[in-house]
């Protein structure tokens, strides 16, 4: 029979009070029921593990060697209900975290810095993912977060790290490019890269509502699937887009960030309801935390 946690402590008890009498007062339990447990271990163990007599209670030789094997089976109980309590809070563990190639730069760098300083028992796995793909790994499951512009969908939830700036990204030389602001309708006239409608369908009706306000639909010349794409069609003259001014750390030569009137972009946290990983809550109040007191745009 192998004994119970409570026994051990219990034994514990009677060994360093040398009193059953002690122990139980500090147990806050009836001397009687202790007397009992003590008994049903020592049979358990097939041997005495202490010496009862008028002059008190002492362990019996058995006893001796026994009392530091049922320390160090409590304090490893004990560190194992600690470490649940951990990993309940969400201090260790680990979080899988999915992020759009625009956040990359300036957004992970600082707060997975942040992360391993503050939980270092907590271990950020990092991916990145076009936002289709972003989005299926938070409902499947592959992704417990995402760094992440809004995805305009009503099954996840969000929230807002930073807002930033949207700017007319133009080539170098263009006539708009030593401009302070521009308004979406100052670039009617020109040829625009854009990422493919298929990328994600609930941005491009975004867009479609913007330049419609505009007065105008764009003449899509060339389209790229990533940012760096469209960075490279604008430095080579092809056309202008519209991006977030972060996205400049990806490209400082050959293009112009111009920025446009009014126009502004969030970056968001997003998580699947009811996903059950505990270091979700944890790295996203970190993450609002720092994107309260840092400039994450220029931290990474």
């Amino acid at each position: 029979m192998t004994p119970e946690l409570r026994q051990l402590r219990y034994f514990v008890a009677v060994a360093d009070e040398t009193s059953f009498t002690r122990a139980a007062a500090g147990l806050h339990i009836a001397q009687q029921s202790l007397s009992q447990q003590i008994t049903v271990l020592e049979r358990a163990l097939g041997t005495r593990l202490f010496d009862r007599d008028p002059r008190g209670t002492r362990l019996t030789a058995v006893g001796e060697l026994f009392l530091p094997e049922a320390r160090a089976v409590l304090a490893r109980a004990d560190e194992a209900v600690a470490t649940l309590g951990r990993a309940l809070r969400g201090e260790i563990g680990t979080a899988r975290l999915a992020f759009l190639t625009t956040t990359a730069n300036y957004l992970l760098p600082p707060i997975l810095r942040a992360v391993r300083e503050r939980y270092p028992g907590l271990t950020v796995t990092t991916a990145e993912a076009p936002i289709a793909e972003l989005v299926d790994g938070l409902r499947e499951g592959r992704f417990d977060l995402a760094f992440t512009r809004p995805p305009l969908v009503d099954d996840l939830a969000t929230r807002t790290l930073l807002t930033e700036e949207v700017c007319a990204v133009l080539p170098a030389d263009h006539p708009l490019a030593d401009r302070t602001s521009l308004k979406l309708a100052d670039l009617a006239d020109e040829p625009w890269v854009l990422t493919p409608r298929g990328s994600w369908e609930p941005w491009h009706r975004g867009y479609d509502t913007d330049f419609a306000a505009a007065g105008y639909t764009p003449r899509v010349v060339q389209r790229a699937t990533t940012v760096q794409g469209l960075l490279g069609l604008v430095a080579a003259g092809v056309g202008v887009t519209r991006l977030t001014r972060s996205s400049h750390s990806l490209r400082r030569t050959g293009v112009a960030f111009v920025p446009l009137t009014g126009d502004l972009a969030r970056t968001e946290l997003a998580w699947l309801p009811g996903h059950d990983n505990p270091a979700i809550p944890v790295i996203t109040e970190l993450a609002v935390e720092l994107a309260a007191t840092t400039d994450l745009t220029e931290a990474g």
